[in-house]
């Protein structure tokens, strides 16, 4: 039987709604870090749902393009992002192993550079071993960390597949001995004078930190009650709109320390480039995955073309409504 820890709330097979493209990036081990404005409640096993929200194309396009660019710092190049991002299904799970703050994170020398540039929000989650369900299940989330239907849990378990990551991470344990000796305030202990590594902001990082952000803040809401919800792991009483409205604390990316100076990359610069759709090698890796989906398309059932990508709005709304915060 496996073993999962937790350190707070009464969970026994805990799960975490979040809106796609983050939550399959996560199942898939190509997001590492699950940012939150509160602190992690459980060490072990996190299965991970996707809210019922379509992702627009420029919320996808901004997000692989920032994976993308964050994985080049460590010299990986070849990532293979999800073919499509299915909606209000249980996607898979990963484990969480300890949280930082966001400080913490980025002064970490321990993890691998593209790492340390995940962290953007006040407590980052730090996951390891990925597994997606082979086949997703179509369910409904709640808000906070909650349990999952115990049905659902054993149905579930029996079908999980390893994922192979682009650069799998292990977090190293301040205390071997202690399994939840990372957490807030641990790394700052050992190295109490912790400065931030400085990244090599070029145009195409910055950029790609702009466009994470901004993709980021069309889900953000001030929500002063995000860390006692989390702490209730009974879905009760909960109205069908709680799946969509929780998830949003999460991707309050703040911007504090992430200019775009060194970039030198202008408002009206910014917005033309996805709204042209010119991120580099975008239209090359594009075309390649349209062609893919394509010779793929007769081969789907019925109903998963209501799970593939949807993509109403323009690239370059998101990217606005960032703006105006990047440049203070």
């Amino acid at each position: 039987m496996r073993r999962n820890h937790s350190n707070s709330g009464n969970y026994r097979n805990p799960c975490l709604t979040m809106h796609q493209p983050w939550a399959s990036l996560l199942v898939y081990g190509i997001k590492r870090v699950e940012g939150r404005s509160w602190p992690a409640p459980i060490t072990g096993r996190l299965w991970i749902h996707a809210a019922s929200k379509v992702p627009e194309e420029s919320t996808i396009k901004a997000m692989e393009y920032f994976y993308k660019e964050i994985y080049a710092l460590n010299g990986i190049t070849d990532i293979q992002f999800p073919q499509h991002y299915p909606v209000s299904r249980l996607l898979g799970c990963v484990e969480v192993v300890g949280c930082l703050t966001r400080d913490e994170l980025a002064c970490w020398e321990m993890v691998p550079e593209g790492v340390r540039v995940e962290a953007q929000t006040d407590y980052c989650w730090l996951c390891e071993r990925p597994q997606k369900l082979l086949i997703p299940f179509e369910m409904r989330g709640y808000q906070g960390v909650y349990n999952l239907e115990k049905k659902i849990y054993e149905a579930a378990v029996r079908g999980l597949s390893p994922v192979n990551s682009p650069l799998p991470v292990k977090f190293p344990l301040p205390d071997p001995q202690n399994p939840f000796s990372l957490k807030p305030g641990s790394i700052s202990a050992l190295t109490p004078n912790l400065k931030a590594t400085e990244v090599d902001k070029s145009s195409s990082i910055s950029l790609a930190i702009a466009g994470a952000q901004a993709a980021a803040t069309q889900f953000s809401k001030k929500d002063q009650n995000s860390h006692s919800t989390a702490q209730n792991n009974a879905p009760t009483n909960m109205n069908a709109n709680n799946e969509d409205t929780e998830v949003a604390t999460s991707y309050n990316l703040r911007s504090q320390g992430r200019s775009m100076e060194k970039g030198n990359i202008s408002s009206t610069k910014l917005s033309k480039t996805f709204d042209d759709l010119t991120l580099p090698s975008y239209h090359e890796e594009k075309s390649s995955r349209n062609r893919s989906e394509g010779s793929s398309k007769q081969n789907r059932s019925p109903g998963a073309e209501a799970d593939l990508r949807q993509f109403p709005q323009p690239p370059s709304k998101i990217f606005a409504a960032a703006l105006k915060g990047l440049r203070h």
